[in-house]
């Protein structure tokens, strides 16, 4: 049986309801269809930020936004002055959704559930007579003279445009290759460390504002570290992932880790800073409290680590007891053997070549009338409603590209 609408969009997720919702809101006319191959819509969204939804971010200024994302950051730039936070809390406002700001800037709807926003999809894609076809696998795409061809498992269909929304679903990312796109491939982004190292053994829950570098490269990046059981995780940690998603990939998750558990503090400025102690505190043991913004475990550890027995007092250290503590404090090295998937957010890098989409109307530049939306692209960011705000501005885009 042959269904013909004059646009399919594959993938119901949060990039493909609020694509088809604008789309048809900018044109009632229009007959719109979402597939999704699960049993169920909007998943991720019901299990994102511990099923609360973290649907955006409050990052107001487009050229600051651009700043979370690993992939993409060039190219979202144009698309955030058309469409960033300021406008999702508008734009939900008025679908009867209220946001509110936590304290590091992630934003939730007020109600803390996530059903809050899957309802408001729900309620608008009903009113707007969207249709939602779920159990519809994708077999097959197929560019005939002047409309698409779509096969799923249960019928074929024929529309004008065809938008993808499919995620990182590899199988659709193969069907696109067929049509000469090319795909950046996939590798994870968002994780933690493994290390085994005497000197944080013991030390599971402690957090300290670091700066980490990978040793022998430029990647590095600064803020809380946590220290876990397993080895080490935290905002600081995360964001070196992601930014390093391909290179720390192709290292096999094997590398020397550089930290400075006094951020930006120098070797020489703790060297002076040592030096002083050694003077002002000459009778009192070195291990017992710590004299910088850091827990005292953490301290005693790192005292430790450079051969300073407990007992020891300020005024018994040698030259090379103070320079391996200051050694210790800003470039001590831990090995790192794999890494661990950060809570249930399994984010990759990867997707189709973003020189292949024109990110004024999200269209493919290769295919006419085939769009794009959401992480389906080689678009990725760190934790914090990020990545739902790429969804929610490249569907906007789009909606309006087909307006016109």
């Amino acid at each position: 049986m042959n269904s013909n609408f004059d646009i399919i969009i594959v993938g119901g997720g949060a990039a493909g309801f609020f694509t088809a919702i604008n789309i048809v809101e900018k044109n009632p006319k229009l007959k719109v269809a979402i597939l999704e191959r699960g049993k169920t819509v909007l998943e991720k969204v019901r299990i994102s930020g511990g099923g609360r939804c973290n649907v955006t971010h409050a990052c107001f200024v487009p050229n600051d936004l651009v700043k979370f994302y690993p992939r993409g950051e060039k190219e979202l730039r144009g698309p955030f002055h058309q469409f960033c936070s300021g406008d999702t809390i508008e734009w939900f406002e008025k679908h009867g959704v209220a946001l509110k700001i936590e304290d590091d800037g992630r934003m939730f709807p007020i109600s803390d559930s996530s059903q809050t926003i899957i309802d408001c999809f729900l309620l608008a894609t009903q009113k707007l007579g969207i249709q939602i076809l779920t159990g519809h696998s994708v077999q097959s795409i197929f560019k005939a003279e002047d409309y698409w061809k779509v096969e799923s498992n249960h019928e074929t269909f024929a529309c004008q445009k065809l938008i993808m929304t499919t995620g990182s679903n590899p199988k659709i990312w193969e069907m696109l290759t067929e049509l000469g796109h090319s795909i950046v491939s996939p590798v994870p982004s968002l994780f933690t460390f493994k290390i085994k190292d005497a000197r944080i053994k013991d030390l599971m829950g402690l957090s300290a504002f670091a700066k980490v570098k990978v040793k022998n490269s430029k990647l590095e990046s600064s803020g809380p570290l946590l220290i876990t059981h397993w080895g080490m995780s935290g905002p600081g940690i995360l964001r070196l992932s992601a930014w390093g998603a391909r290179e720390l990939f192709d290292k096999k998750y094997q590398f020397a880790l550089q930290v400075n558990w006094l951020n930006e503090v120098t070797f020489e400025e703790a060297m002076d800073t040592l030096k002083e102690l050694k003077q002002e505190h000459a009778k009192k043991a070195v291990s017992k409290k710590s004299p910088f913004d850091f827990p005292n475990r953490l301290w005693e550890s790192l005292v430790l680590a450079s051969d300073i027995d407990s007992e020891k007092k300020w005024s018994d250290l040698s030259k090379k007891q103070l320079t391996d503590l200051a050694n210790q404090l800003t470039n001590g090295e831990f090995q790192v053997n794999g890494k661990s998937t950060f809570k249930e957010e399994f984010v990759t890098a990867g997707g189709i070549d973003l020189k292949e989409v024109n990110f004024k109307t999200m269209e493919s530049k290769l295919q006419q009338n085939l769009f794009f939306a959401g992480e389906i692209v080689n678009i990725d960011a760190i934790t914090g409603g990020f990545n739902f705000q790429n969804a929610w501005t490249s569907g906007l885009i789009l909606a309006e590209a087909i307006s016109e």
